[in-house]
């Protein structure tokens, strides 16, 4: 359902209690006793089959007694009634129902969702803390205090998590939104309230303690729509990799299930830490506004051992210490004692005085060359660490647009001017590995941010004949009755879709691989051709660096042999004979993909060979990918270092190493058959990439394949021509590569026109928003494009679904040049189509009452028209579609 019903769950006019109590330590007596003291503005009626007074307030004995029907209910009771009850709420109105109670077993519980959805009716829980919103005064939980009012929303999982922060952070003065605990999860989940908060103006932030996620794609469209509003931070319960599944390849063994959910997370926009405390510190860095381009930290100190501890926690980090250039130590040296260390981290020693912090705060506010500044503080006897802080604030504020954090030390004499910088909104942290993880937090969330924006270069095609070429080969190992694909079967896969594979033949015997070999270049290498063995080296069937085909004969016979004794039952139908690959700066890599329980196929990139298991370098991502998101996934490994060239090694083809992630991503979405892949190892150097070896696993597709990803991918299918006025023009849905060509649409668009389509003025289309523009959720958004033959762009239609895909919003604009020529009509008969074709039955916008052409175009189709009664600049335009 999503976000349909959830404000009465988080704005109600009534609520009502079943199961209050008056006994002293019940969950209903705290419940009710919250419930009265949380400030709520309307009436909150308490259900008891006593009918006792409750904290001083007259119960009544059953729902059908209720003095009003109540939006909000929460459920108190033993298990075996609730059913009812859910069934009773229903028929007085009730909208959203908070279950406390644990120990349902699953027929009650489907027995409640079947009643609720009856009635549309939203259920939190079961076996949960409970609900609180300061925001609305409604303390629905046993929780054991009221936080105060802020702007964070708390999603867990976890009840204990729950009160557990609200007592931490009450003491430490954050305010919170809402808190929601989620327990069960039976219909409510974490997709759903990113939904409704991301839209929510009470909320700047959101933060999730999560065990499961449920239902992927719902998950990662409204984490992605919530990510792009506002920063969505997120600790994950449940690390361990005993969770992994045992898979018959390197990549099943390297891709544990936590591993998944960061490449998730990540791709959703999201920021992940590990600890609770570091869940809020995020919030508080975040919530400053600071977003650095990079991850170059210059420090400063007035205590070279602080200065240090940073700096070793930066490079733990992954970040980078700024260089700090030969100008900005000239001018350093005419404001700081000689004894500085001439270098970063910056010590300007232990009797720093407060002008000594502003006049080197000026200096480096001058200077490029690094991305944030990091001020660390130690108390001494010689100096005044608060008036080192007001220096510190003085001086930001002169450069307010680079990036600065504080680090005061110490205890009894730090809280005063901690509590100056944090008025300043100067975010500061009690120690130097505390502050550089802030830091760290605020550099790895705008990479995700940024993942979300980059219009990547194009895609290359894969022809429909490739497509079904290695389709052919899955199905013709499936109709055999195997789940493994041979080796040359799995090269001719790769192979269909540009993947660079060696030359590989293959035999039968050990005289017919001398003469395959004989065909081929010396040296060579011979490996066992077995349905039945995954990992060939394992049992002795590989031989390299064979000079000449009689050596690859004898090897050949005392292969079979070896073979035989390491695996007898495994049937052997051959063997493969290739040129050996003399690439001596190459680096081995593994690519692979793996079909995830939740969040369906992922794919891997890492540090190759036979140790690749053991060394366990390796990033992981979700497909679709495109250049970008598979430069970042090369980024985020230790081999990338290797990758970049060092001493006579020139730095390898990155762009060819991306190309074979997309090849890859693209051949997992097409074959939903293939649950499981390699290619380890893949060479790479500065001449190109080459698969040597690839193992495929392959099962019978998934009955919904379409659904198995949990990101839609571009809609192919959607393409096809329309003829405009004489005119052939191509419809598709719009691609992160037409960037470039909505900003040349924009240009060529009156500026009255573009307001009319923005309701408002319109000022350049920068790349940053055409990016947004182009990159879009494919599952809950979508453009039509209607492309000229030169690709430039003649028209866009949009369709923004809501949660549910009962209805869509739609905006529309055609080329100023080619406008009056019927392909604004035609474009809204192509949205008809698509929103008809999603479920939607009302496809609706809102248009300028003064944009009388769309207003006519709007008629003509057959809308309803109505100003809108707030405003009448404004004019609704809603469409019924017919199924």
């Amino acid at each position: 359902m999503s976000t349909r019903n959830l404000a009465s769950l988080f704005s109600p006019r009534a609520v009502a209690l079943i199961g209050a109590s008056d006994r002293e330590g019940a969950v209903g007596a705290v419940i009710a006793r919250n419930l009265l003291a949380g400030g709520f503005g309307g009436p909150v009626m308490l259900v008891n089959p006593r009918g006792v007074t409750i904290e001083s307030v007259a119960s009544v004995a059953s729902i059908a007694d209720l003095p009003a029907d109540p939006e909000l209910a929460v459920i108190a009771t033993p298990p075996a009634p609730i059913p009812d009850l859910v069934a009773e709420l229903g028929l007085r109105g009730c909208k959203a129902c908070v279950i406390i109670t644990a120990g349902l077993d699953a027929a009650q519980r489907q027995t409640l969702l079947n009643h609720a959805r009856k009635h549309l009716m939203r259920i939190v829980g079961p076996n949960c803390l409970g609900f609180v919103s300061p925001v609305s005064g409604i303390n629905a939980s046993f929780a054991h205090l009221m936080p105060p009012r802020g702007d964070i929303a708390f999603l867990t999982q976890s009840g204990a998590i729950a009160t557990a922060i609200v007592d931490w952070a009450k003491g430490r003065g954050i305010g919170f939104s809402h808190i929601l605990s989620l327990g069960e999860m039976s219909d409510v989940d974490f997709g759903d309230l990113l939904d409704y908060l991301a839209h929510d103006s009470a909320t700047r932030s959101i933060l999730l303690y999560a065990e499961t996620i449920t239902h992927a794609r719902k998950f990662m469209s409204a984490a992605r729509i919530a990510a792009r509003a506002k920063p969505v931070i997120v600790v994950k319960g449940g690390r361990s990799a005993a969770g992994a599944k045992a898979a018959a390849s390197h990549t099943g063994a390297l891709a544990g299930a936590d591993a998944v959910y960061d490449a998730a997370f990540r791709r959703a926009g999201m920021l992940r830490v590990y600890s609770l405390r570091a869940l809020f510190d995020a919030a508080e860095t975040l919530a400053s506004g600071q977003r650095p381009r990079g991850d170059r930290l210059m420090i400063l100190t007035n205590g070279g051992g602080l200065g240090v501890l940073a700096a070793d926690a930066l490079d733990a980090g992954g970040g980078t210490l700024a260089a700090l250039p030969d100008d900005a130590k000239a001018k350093l040296d005419a404001v700081l004692p000689p004894a500085w260390s001439h270098n970063n981290p910056i010590d300007i020693l232990g009797d720093a005085q407060a002008e000594r912090y502003e006049n080197a705060i000026d200096i480096l506010s001058e200077i490029p060359g690094w991305d944030a500044l990091l001020v660390i503080n130690c108390p001494t006897g010689v100096s005044d660490n608060r008036a080192a802080a007001e220096a510190t604030i003085r001086a930001r504020a002169r450069r307010p647009h680079r990036p600065m954090l504080a680090c005061w030390t110490g205890e009894a004499t730090a809280d005063a001017p901690r509590r100056l910088l944090f008025e300043a909104k100067l975010p500061n942290y009690e120690t130097p590995d505390e502050a550089v993880r802030a830091f760290l937090h605020l550099v790895e969330y705008a990479r995700n941010q940024e993942a979300l924006l980059q219009a990547p270069a194009a895609l290359a095609a894969h022809s429909m004949e490739e497509r079904e070429a290695a389709r052919a080969i899955v199905r013709a190992a499936l109709a055999d009755g195997r789940a493994l694909l041979t080796e040359p079967e799995a090269k001719a896969v790769l192979a269909a879709y540009a993947i660079p594979v060696v030359e590989t033949r293959v035999a039968t015997s050990p005289e017919e691989a001398a003469q395959r070999a004989a065909e081929l270049p010396a040296p060579y290498a011979l490996k066992i051709l077995s349905r039945d063995i995954t990992h060939k080296s394992d049992v002795g069937g590989v031989r390299l660096s064979l000079d000449s085909p009689a050596a690859v004969e004898a090897a050949a016979r005392e292969m079979f042999s070896r073979v035989a004794a390491a695996a007898p039952h495994a049937r052997i139908d051959g063997l493969t004979v290739q040129p050996m690959v003399r690439r001596p700066h190459a680096q081995e890599l593994i690519l692979g993909a793996v079909e995830d329980s939740v969040f369906g196929p992922c794919l891997l990139f890492g540090q190759g060979g036979v140790a690749t298991e053991i060394v366990a370098d390796r990033a992981l991502g979700l497909p679709p990918l495109n250049s970008v998101l598979a430069a970042d996934m090369i980024r985020r490994t230790r081999v990338a270092r290797l990758l970049a060239g060092y001493r006579d090694r020139a730095p390898a083809d990155h762009a060819a190493i991306a190309a074979t992630l997309v090849a890859l991503s693209d051949l997992v979405i097409n074959l939903p058959e293939i649950a499981e892949l390699d290619i380890n190892p893949l060479l790479a150097d500065a001449d190109g990439v080459i698969a040597l070896d690839a193992r495929i696993v392959v099962r019978a597709p998934p009955r919904d394949a379409a659904k198995r990803l949990a990101i839609r991918p571009y809609p192919a299918e959607l393409e096809h021509p329309i003829d405009i006025a004489g005119a052939r023009l191509m419809l598709r849905a719009i691609r992160p590569d037409d960037a470039d060509a909505i900003i040349a649409f924009a240009g060529r668009t009156d500026p009255d026109h573009l307001r009319l389509r923005f309701h408002g003025a319109v000022g350049k289309i920068t790349q940053r928003i055409a990016a947004r523009l182009t990159q879009i959720d494919y599952d809950r958004e979508m453009a039509l494009v209607a492309v000229e033959e030169d690709g430039a762009i003649a028209g866009v239609g949009r369709l923004v679904f809501d949660p549910d895909f009962e209805a869509c919003e739609y905006a529309i604009i055609v080329r100023s040049d080619i406008q009056h020529r019927g392909l604004g009509s035609a474009l809204m008969r192509e949205m008809f189509a698509y929103a008809r074709a999603r479920g939607a039955k009302r496809m609706w916008g809102d248009v300028l009452t003064e944009n009388h052409g769309m207003l006519a175009v709007a008629r003509e189709l057959g809308a309803d028209i109505a100003y809108l009664p707030e405003d009448h600049a404004i004019t609704r335009t809603t469409f019924r579609l017919a199924p």
